[in-house]
């Protein structure tokens, strides 16, 4: 067995102790609270909201920007055409996100108990069609099987199966996740993280801004380009530190840089979304 083998092993071996118990206490109701404002904050948005009313409700708690500088050739073999690598003066990036779901639910409807919450993780980069930055996912990895089975039907995304854990202590947040699904290449990650400054929404114009102020998403379902709009208030991003111990997330033909990565921190986002729409693009 390979030395990064033993070190995933040893890392699922660790999740299973620590159980689901030492998530949040949140029970996933009352973030249900929350997202219901959030369509009355649409002034920074790049484009008006959708038609339509909304379908899905989450609360994103304790999430980690993690974005590595990555050269655009080795994304280009991995996003489907007729999707384009977005790039920030030249550069492309990739982004390693983990968070916890709270209050997911459908409109009109109560967060189940236990469901509703869980921890996520995604890996992810840009494009933009039709004149609307938008977030390609490589992987999204998450510990509740009925939720993994709901979003790869509903909204076409490489929703994984995972062993996830998540600790709150005085340092931080301790997150750790090791792959458990048998159709995707493994993959870990091991982070304590934490904020560490003061919140503030990324300016129109910079990198952090162009990273994180994306309302929609992409997918390619049977050779069709689908978008799902997306809303939510202005990040509240903090400037953030983060001890990786494990990290095998990028996708397989992608090596991530030696130096350290940007990083944010958002303690809470409320978000709404639309059904998956076809793009002209």
């Amino acid at each position: 067995m390979s030395r990064d083998a033993n070190v995933v092993t040893a890392l699922g071996r660790a999740i299973a102790g620590v159980g689901e118990a030492a998530l949040s206490p949140l029970t996933g109701v009352w973030p249900a609270v929350g997202q219901g404002r959030v369509l009355s904050q649409t002034g920074h948005r790049p484009w008006r909201l959708p038609d339509g009313p909304w379908v899905m409700a989450q609360t994103w708690n304790d999430l980690l920007f993690a974005h590595w500088p990555v050269p655009t050739h080795a994304l280009r073999p991995l996003v489907p055409d007729p999707l384009a690598v977005d790039t920030f003066d030249g550069t492309a990036w990739l982004g390693v996100t983990p968070f916890e779901v709270s209050g997911l639910r459908l409109r009109g409807t109560v967060p189940p108990p236990r469901l509703s919450r869980f921890p996520e993780l995604n890996v992810r980069t840009y494009a933009t069609v039709d004149g609307k930055p938008g977030i390609w996912f490589f992987s999204l990895d998450a510990s509740r099987a009925a939720a993994v089975a709901a979003a790869r039907a509903t909204y076409r995304l490489p929703y994984r199966r995972a062993r996830m854990s998540i600790v709150r202590h005085q340092a931080g947040i301790r997150y750790r996740s090791v792959r458990t699904a048998p159709d995707g290449p493994p993959a870990a990650l091991d982070v304590d993280y934490s904020a560490s400054g003061e919140v503030r929404p990324p300016a129109p114009g910079t990198l952090e801004h162009w990273l994180t102020e994306r309302y929609c998403l992409y997918t390619v379902h049977r050779g069709r380009l689908l978008r799902a709009e997306i809303h939510h208030p202005p990040w509240p991003l903090q400037p953030a530190r983060a001890a990786i111990a494990v990290n095998t997330m990028a996708p397989p033909g992608v090596e991530l840089p030696g130096a350290e990565p940007l990083l944010h921190f958002a303690r809470r986002q409320d978000v709404v979304i639309w059904p998956l729409a076809p793009s002209s693009g």
